[in-house]
C-alpha cells in the first residue's frame, strides 16, 4: 500500500448526487491530504462542481457514464443494466482492478452488493459477504454485523461475520484481539435458536484466533458496549440498526420539545449549550456514516443514501481508513489462523434474496 489512498467513488449514487459526493469529497480532502479521487458519473454534471472546489480538481479523475443505477431497482435488474457500464459498477471494477483501494457508493444497497460481489467475489472461506456497522456506544464505538446483506443465517455463516468484524475492529481499534458476542435472547447457553447455540460452540473453541470470544449478548449490550464486535444475521441486525436510528431521532425530538416549553428551560438550554451541542454531535448519525462490505476480494463502503456532504466525508474517511489500515490483509491474516471451507460464488437468481 502506497502513501497516497485513492477512492472510486460512485458520484451518482444516493438522494442529493453529485453535489453532495463531490463536497463531501471536499471535506474529506482537508483532513486527509493524501488522497485521491475517481467520480464515476456523468461528467456534464461532476464537472461543475469540481470547479467549485479548486482543491479538490489536482487530486481527482472524472471515469464518464450515462448509465446510472436508480435507488429502487431490483439487484437482479441493476445487474442486468448496469454491469460494465454503469456508474456504481465502474467504481467497483476500478478496486478490482487495482487503479482504488477502495470504493464507495450511497446508492441502492442490494444493487450494490449485487455488483460487488459478481465483481469482486467472495474470499476463499466466506460464505457470504455482510454489511458492518460502526456503532456508537457508552463505552465507545463497536462494530456490529450483519446489517442487511442477506437474510437468514447458519452457524458458519456466524463464525464468518465474527472473523470477518474482528479483523475491522483489528484495524479501527487496534486491538490484537476484540472481543466478539452473539446477539441472543439471552446470555445462558441453553438460549436461543439451534444455529446461534451451535454458532457459539464453534466460536467458544476458536477463542483466541485473532479474537475473544465472549458468548452471547442481549440487546441492551449493544449500547453498553459489553463487547467490540457484535454478530447476527441480516434481518435481526437491519431491525436493530433502525430501531436505533429511530430511537436517537426520538430522544432528539423530546430534548428539543423539553427545551423549549417555557422560560426557564430556555435559559437553561442557553447555559448549557456547549454540553448540548456536545451531546448533538455525538447522535449525529452523519458523524458514522458509512457500512462495511465484508467478505470480499477488495472494500467496498455503503454511504446512507439520503445523507449530506457531512455524511459523505464521513463514510469517505472511513473508506480511507479501511484501505490505510489494510483491512484485506488483517481479514487475511485471521482466516489462516482460523480457515473455513470456501463456498460457490452466489448466482444471480440468489440476488433476488438481498434487500434494496
Amino acid at each position: 500500500m502506497t502513501d497516497t489512498i485513492t477512492i472510486s467513488v460512485d458520484a451518482m449514487g444516493g438522494d442529493n448526487a453529485p453535489r453532495a459526493v463531490i463536497h463531501g469529497a471536499y471535506l474529506a480532502l482537508q483532513e486527509r491530504q493524501n488522497t485521491r479521487f475517481i467520480f464515476h458519473g456523468r461528467e456534464e454534471l461532476i464537472q461543475p462542481l469540481l470547479d467549485e472546489f479548486p482543491a479538490l480538481k489536482p487530486v481527482s479523475s472524472i471515469r464518464h457514464t450515462e448509465v446510472v443505477i436508480a435507488m429502487d431497482e431490483k439487484p437482479s435488474q441493476a445487474l442486468r443494466k448496469g454491469k460494465g457500464t454503469s456508474s456504481m459498477w465502474m467504481a467497483i471494477q476500478s478496486v478490482k482492478d487495482k487503479e482504488a483501494d477502495v470504493a464507495i457508493s450511497g446508492g441502492n444497497t442490494g444493487a450494490l452488493m449485487a455488483m460487488a460481489t459478481f465483481c469482486l467475489r467472495p474470499m476463499d472461506g466466506i460464505a457470504r459477504p455482510g454489511i458492518a456497522a460502526i456503532w456508537p456506544t457508552l463505552r465507545s464505538d463497536i462494530i456490529v454485523l450483519d446489517m442487511g446483506a442477506t437474510i437468514g443465517a447458519d452457524a458458519q455463516q456466524l463464525v464468518d461475520y465474527a472473523i470477518l468484524g474482528s479483523a475491522l475492529a483489528r484495524c479501527l481499534f487496534d486491538n490484537n484481539s476484540p472481543t466478539v458476542g452473539l446477539l441472543n435472547v439471552g446470555t445462558e447457553e441453553v438460549k436461543g435458536l439451534d444455529y446461534i447455540k451451535e454458532a457459539g460452540k464453534i466460536l467458544t473453541a476458536a477463542s483466541g484466533s485473532g479474537f475473544t470470544y465472549h458468548g452471547f449478548v442481549e440487546g441492551d449490550d449493544i449500547g453498553k458496549g459489553t463487547v467490540d464486535v457484535v454478530v447476527t444475521e441480516g434481518f435481526v441486525g437491519n431491525i436493530a440498526l433502525k430501531t436505533a436510528e429511530g430511537t436517537a431521532r426520538q430522544v432528539g425530538a423530546y430534548l428539543r420539545s423539553a427545551l423549549q416549553s417555557n422560560l426557564m428551560s430556555k435559559l437553561g438550554a442557553l447555559f448549557a449549550s456547549s454540553a448540548l451541542n456536545a451531546l448533538r454531535r455525538r447522535m449525529d448519525p452523519r458523524t458514522v456514516n458509512g457500512g462495511v462490505f465484508m467478505g470480499l476480494n477488495g472494500i467496498v463502503i455503503k454511504s446512507h443514501g439520503g445523507t449530506d456532504e457531512v455524511g459523505y466525508k464521513s463514510a469517505l474517511g472511513l473508506s480511507y481508513e479501511m484501505a490505510h489500515s489494510r483491512l484485506m490483509d488483517k481479514i487475511a491474516e485471521t482466516m489462516t489462523r482460523f480457515p473455513v471451507k470456501a463456498p460457490a460464488a452466489p448466482t444471480e437468481d440468489q440476488t433476488e434474496a438481498r434487500p434494496a
